[in-house]
């Protein structure tokens, strides 16, 4: 019998409408996606897409490690593997996790296509339709798009400077719990947060911890930006205190490159035998030639000295972002991270970023609306601005060219509504300078 869609209006052209399940209705481009068509125009300063200075990676380190793995373990790097993943790379990624306090075994850990296709696996694993993920609001904008294709509902709570708000955490569960949801799991992004750029502080993890034992409830910690500090590390992972309830995922794309597509799982034992299956299912085995690659450099090249390297380069991008947010928008409020890739401005209330996206671009600058990391719309006076790939000096445009459009939108707004706000000066007064909104 053949499934009944909704009502369509007009001509649909793909002739396979009515085949598709109704897990592919919840596909959708995220919005950070549909700009890079637009943003990787040269003329255009991207302040959207998160995308490692892989340029302040040496060639050579990488160059050296794959031909090294091509002389010596060509035959193996070419051809299938585990669906565990290599074991040599396996134990490395255990010194990599035990600079944010983890101790585990290697046998708990399952290498992946990059975390994201973690995320998905776990996602495969536990939701159900109608199943409910608790996720920080806002939230990883692709995360949103995974859980929403396996037809959950994602329910956004609320953070501030610290990160995520541990009363408002228990207020949730208590009115999910009332409302007869089941809630699977909690999604967060505890250190250098995407987009928000806050961190979760040690007190907040413990709590936040107890709050999920306490309530059966899952945590999934994703961890892509945690050794990208500025000042001083991150509190240590919330794995690195609960193995039982937490499920970690990392990934060498931020520390290393992201063409590599190599991210890990580390999951209580019983979880792990699930995602090597899953992960049989999906990939039949992560790439032998990537693994082997990256397992080369940690075992040869400087790769902790790296990631110092790559500390430097995004600290002097974040502060040159935050100098020219200061000298241009000095009304606004932005978070100020001590790590990863990302600031989280908020606007005056009037403004909407999706609407100005546009305008941006006609003005030569790109950025992510707040909309794209909430699952309900929400985030309209927020935008996401990265610091990560322009260099300094393209910063310093791209946040200029932005506090025109600003000002350029209140003043059609003042024009309209006759709010009598005419000057640059008189607009700073109105932006005020409240907290920064991570809600």
């Amino acid at each position: 019998m053949t499934k009944q869609g909704p009502p369509q209006v007009g001509n649909n052209l793909d002739p396979w409408y009515d085949h598709y399940s109704e897990r592919a209705g919840g596909l959708r481009a995220s919005e950070v996606r549909a700009l890079f068509a637009v943003a990787s125009r040269p003329e255009v300063v991207s302040l959207a897409g998160g995308m490692p200075f892989v340029s302040a990676l040496p060639q050579d380190l990488v160059i050296n490690a794959m031909d090294r793995v091509m002389v010596e373990q060509g035959a193996t790097a070419l051809q299938y593997g585990s669906g565990q993943g290599v074991p040599l790379l396996r134990e490395q990624i255990l010194e990599v996790m035990a600079l944010e306090g983890i101790q585990a075994n290697a046998d708990d850990v399952v290498v992946t296509t990059g975390s994201q296709h973690a995320l998905e696996l776990v996602s495969k694993l536990f939701l159900d339709p109608g199943d409910v993920v608790l996720s920080e609001g806002p939230s990883y904008v692709t995360a949103l798009v995974i859980f929403k294709s396996y037809q959950a509902e994602v329910e956004h709570v609320p953070m501030d400077e610290h990160g995520l708000i541990p009363q408002a955490l228990r207020e949730h569960i208590a009115r999910l719990k009332a409302a007869g949801k089941t809630m699977k799991f909690l999604y967060t992004i505890p250190s250098f947060h995407n987009p928000a750029g806050v961190t979760l502080s040690w007190e907040r993890r413990l709590e936040i911890l107890e709050i999920a034992r306490s309530n059966n409830i899952l945590v999934l910690e994703d961890n892509p930006y945690g050794l990208l500090y500025f000042d001083h590390p991150a509190p240590d992972a919330m794995r690195s205190v609960e193995r039982d309830g937490v499920i970690y995922l990392g990934t060498f794309s931020k520390t290393l490159a992201p063409g590599f597509r190599v991210g890990w799982a580390l999951a209580p034992h019983a979880i792990r035998e699930k995602l090597v299956l899953a992960n049989e299912a999906a990939v039949l085995s992560p790439s032998s030639f990537t693994q082997l690659v990256i397992s080369q450099y940690l075992a040869t090249a400087d790769w902790k000295g790296q990631i110092n390297t790559f500390r430097g380069v995004y600290e002097e991008r974040k502060n040159a972002m935050l100098s020219a947010l200061g000298e241009h928008l000095p009304g606004l409020s932005w978070t100020n991270p001590n790590g990863g890739f990302y600031v989280w401005l908020t606007l005056p209330e009037q403004l909407d970023s999706k609407a100005m996206l546009p305008r941006a671009v006609k003005e030569l600058v790109a950025y992510t609306p707040g909309t794209a990391f909430f699952a309900d719309g929400d985030g309209r006076q927020n935008m996401r601005l990265s610091f990560c790939y322009p260099t300094p000096e393209n910063i310093r445009v791209g946040v200029r060219r932005l506090a025109t459009v600003i000002r350029g939108e209140l003043d059609l707004l003042d024009t309209f509504a006759g709010t009598g706000i005419r000057s640059t000066a008189d607009t700073s007064r109105r932006f005020g300078a409240p907290p920064p909104d991570i809600s």
